[in-house]
């Protein structure tokens, strides 16, 4: 889908610049042009049709719906399965997760969306299979799955809500006088002016963060050498795990990326559910992904939402050494 902006960023470095593929800056810079195109594009793209969807469809049936108590729990569940058949990374999902903000979806839920699409996705899937087998992907897929469940299914417990950022609160004022005084036989012709300048204004509102935390990442992915990792990380004792998840942490990959390195830990005797673990830290929490959700997170609520999902990515790690 995004091989045109891959093919673009090769041609700008590697032939415009002509910085070599092979040089760590070449590997960084390409990394941040496909990187922040590909995201503001769908950062776009997805608030664009989440404003036709909040002009058409009715947004408090489906939050009454998923508030109901007879789906005990099972709307964590849908959104973490969401979130495992979306191809995105941790930046390209926070897109959605402001468009879910917007959308009125409660806070809970979209944690779990949030928490599973960079962890889970069927290329990874494919390349976990032929790589580990299917025990190892078995056990991969369904841990990530049930990872964002009971995780946003705890976070929703906190009633985190006041702790968004006010940018975000204001969108969901706005909304809701929107919605008061909106006409609702408006056409698409007559909403679609008002529905494209709110995504650009979306846009406009976060990409400074988008720019900021995707140079992070790709300073990382271009100068962080691989068997830095694996030279601390193979000996099998108990502080491997939580060292591979801290480690992990300030990395940047979506999941397709990262099970190569992984494949590589393991030949060089890192343990399995080491490895994996060391991968969730990598592709669900990273300081790119904490420097985009700083715009609708207050402080507070970054560090809660990292701290709960780190302490689940380490206990996930201790259970796959002991299953793998």
């Amino acid at each position: 889908m995004f091989d045109w902006i891959q093919h673009f960023a090769d041609w700008l470095i590697y032939s415009v610049f002509g910085i070599g593929a092979e040089t760590h800056l070449g590997t960084a810079l390409n990394f941040f042009v496909y990187d922040t195109l590909k995201i503001l594009f769908l950062l776009f793209l997805i608030v664009f049709l989440m404003g036709i969807v909040n002009a058409y469809f009715p947004i408090e049936r489906l939050k009454n719906y998923l508030n109901r108590k007879k789906l005990y729990g099972l709307e964590y569940l849908f959104a973490s399965t969401f979130g495992a058949i979306t191809p995105f990374c941790s930046c390209s999902s926070v897109p959605l997760f402001i468009g879910f903000v917007q959308g009125g979806i409660p806070l809970g839920v979209t944690f779990a969306f949030l928490i599973t699409s960079p962890l889970v996705n069927e290329v990874a899937v494919a390349m976990f299979l032929g790589m580990f087998g299917i025990k190892a992907t078995l056990i991969y897929t369904i841990s990530g799955i049930l990872l964002g469940t009971i995780g946003g299914w705890l976070l929703g417990k906190f009633n985190l809500e006041p702790l968004l950022t006010d940018w975000v609160k204001k969108i969901l004022e706005n909304k809701m006088q929107q919605d008061e005084y909106e006409e609702e036989k408006l056409t698409f012709r007559q909403r679609l002016p008002d529905i494209t300048r709110g995504a650009w204004d979306i846009v406009k509102g976060v990409i400074l963060y988008v720019i900021i935390g995707i140079a992070i990442g790709a300073a990382m992915h271009g100068y962080v050498p691989e068997n830095f990792f694996g030279a601390y990380l193979g000996g099998g004792q108990w502080w491997t795990v939580p060292l591979a998840v801290i480690l992990g942490v300030p990395m940047y990959a979506n999941a397709a990326g990262i099970v190569p390195v992984i494949q590589v830990f393991v030949a060089k005797g890192v343990p399995l559910g080491t490895a994996i673990a060391f991968m969730m830290a990598t592709v669900g929490l990273s300081i790119p992904e904490a420097t985009l959700l700083k715009k609708v997170m207050t402080m507070k609520l970054i560090a809660i939402y990292f701290g709960v999902v780190t302490l689940f990515i380490i206990l996930s790690g201790f259970l796959f050494n002991i299953l793998l």
